[in-house]
């Protein structure tokens, strides 16, 4: 790709920018959420229209009108969200557009027999008749690679692929990843995950505003400097750190909670617990995916129904049946799932913004125009949104940015208590500080918050005490003192509550 520049109305998301791809290689394109790596992708891929320069595959100058296209010249693209069909069976969404037929109809036992031999190159042993959902998301993500593979690609884009998976499943699809670049796939690979990065990548781009920085081999770029490349007008000292609180909260022994959970619980999701939540804390939920982090702060909110115990606030029990109820009760939530319970893409980012407040209102009685605009450009300029043009469509912003707006919506309510589910999952380094320290200073202004990550660093960092959660249930809670660090939670977490 030489000189590519992308254009939408008002903003200039890639101007004259080159990339290349050899057979064999994994290369990494990397830089902050807006800086172009997914206007690339799709400029590639003919999602989006190039305004100028050119693409050339195999010594050949092309251009694509549409993913389809570029499937059929070998290139083929895996998202951060498994596109599939789950009510489909693993044979039927990995042959999807590519299904044998016998006497005019579909062959099945065809279809699964060569769903095996595509299941088996992803070293993956599964049946390929048994339904999608019933399979995990890391294995959904390989099933997604084995349904790019199916048309023999050159090419295999994969942005974002690892978000959601634990530790094991990222090593499972590196073990993919491997066997297809020794196979002589060129892998284009989007993550955040700067040890991902160093682990399975041998070149590696950097763009930062719409623009390329640099192209380096893996191993003569340092990460300190990575993140120098991809972050503008910052210093290597202050590159990707964020406020360490640690037991920075000052509560006294008369301090009253804000909101008790006690013996809270509901079947098959948390089994009962009990937490206090005080003004002015963070406090960080660490535990393995599926450990039952979301379906704890779902309960405190109200999205889910308790079956046992109860909510206190001010001594008295409170009871929480519905999101609207809460938001009455000062209490917001973002949800991990950004995409499908927060960001509503079709509207604009002043729209999505007084969301949430016009729902606490209520929808007879309108946000004046004059006050909703001031509250738009005030959180806008507070969480540094971009663009800065509230009339924007959200679904065209990064994902860094539509988490800056999602926070805004909330933080728009003058929540006392804010959940904040994966908060910085799936974005940049840069917005990943923003954030946290956001987080860190409205707890110092006196909100309690409640914050999940699955990067334990992250939660260590922010909060003042952690509750670790395990099988559902929470087995330990920790304060943040200076000698805590991430092999003693790992620890807490896998003994169950007990440090050895």
């Amino acid at each position: 790709m030489t000189g590519i520049s992308v254009e939408f109305p008002g903003v200039k998301a890639l101007n004259s920018v080159d990339f290349r791809l050899f057979p064999g290689e994994v290369h990494a394109l990397m830089g902050e959420n807006g800086a172009g790596k997914s206007t690339l992708i799709k400029a590639l891929t003919g999602v989006n229209q190039i305004s100028a320069g050119t693409i050339v595959v195999d010594g050949k100058q092309t251009l694509f009108g549409g993913p389809a296209d570029a499937r059929e010249r070998g290139i083929s693209t895996v998202y951060q969200e498994v596109n599939l069909c789950g009510n489909l069976t693993v044979a039927e969404n990995i042959m999807l557009g590519n299904e044998p037929r016998r006497f005019g109809g579909l062959d099945w036992k065809a279809m699964r027999a060569q769903a095996r031999v595509h299941l088996e190159r992803m070293g993956l042993d599964i049946d390929p008749a048994s339904s999608l959902d019933s399979h995990s998301l890391a294995v959904q993500q390989l099933v997604a690679i084995s349904r790019a593979m199916v048309v023999d690609a050159k090419v295999l884009i994969l942005d974002e692929p690892t978000s959601s998976l634990d530790a094991d499943e990222v090593e499972q699809l590196f073990r993919v990843m491997r066997r297809l670049r020794e196979e002589g796939v060129g892998i284009l690979f989007v993550s955040h995950f700067l040890d991902q990065i160093y682990a399975i990548s041998d070149r590696i781009t950097v763009l930062r505003n719409g623009q390329l920085v640099q192209e380096r081999m893996t191993a003569d770029l340092p990460q300190r400097e990575l993140v120098s490349l991809m972050i503008a007008g910052t210093s290597d000292a202050e590159v990707g750190v964020a406020t360490e609180r640690r037991g920075k909260a000052m509560r006294t022994e008369d301090s009253a909670p804000l909101l008790q959970a006690v013996g809270l619980g509901r079947k098959g999701a948390v089994e009962p617990f009990d937490l206090d939540l005080y003004p002015g804390e963070v406090i960080g939920l660490a535990g393995l995916l599926g450990s039952g982090r979301t379906e704890l702060a779902r309960l405190l909110y109200g999205a889910d129904k308790s079956d046992s115990g109860q909510l206190r606030a001010a001594g008295s029990d409170l009871k929480l049946r519905t999101p609207r109820q809460a938001l009455a009760q000062k209490i917001a939530y973002t949800s991990e799932d950004r995409k499908g319970e927060g960001v509503v893409g079709e509207l604009t980012v002043a729209e999505n913004i007084i969301l949430g407040l016009q729902a606490a209102r209520g929808w007879m009685r309108p946000l004046p125009k004059t006050k909703a605009k001031q509250i738009v450009e005030a959180y806008m300029k507070a969480l540094g949104v971009r663009p800065a043009n509230p009339d924007a469509l959200l679904k065209n912003l990064s994902g860094g940015n539509q988490q800056k707006v999602l926070l805004a919506r909330w933080l728009a309510t003058a929540p006392k208590l804010l959940l904040l589910d994966e908060p910085t999952r799936g974005i940049d380094i840069g917005a990943k500080t923003e954030i946290m320290n956001l987080v860190s200073e409205l707890a110092d202004q006196g909100m309690a918050v409640v914050f999940i990550s699955a990067e334990l660093e992250e939660v260590l960092r922010l909060s003042d005490r952690i509750a670790v959660m395990r099988d559902h249930k929470k087995v330990a809670e920790i304060p943040t003192t200076r000698d805590v660090d991430v092999p003693q939670l790992i620890e807490v977490i896998a003994n169950g509550g007990e440090s050895k």
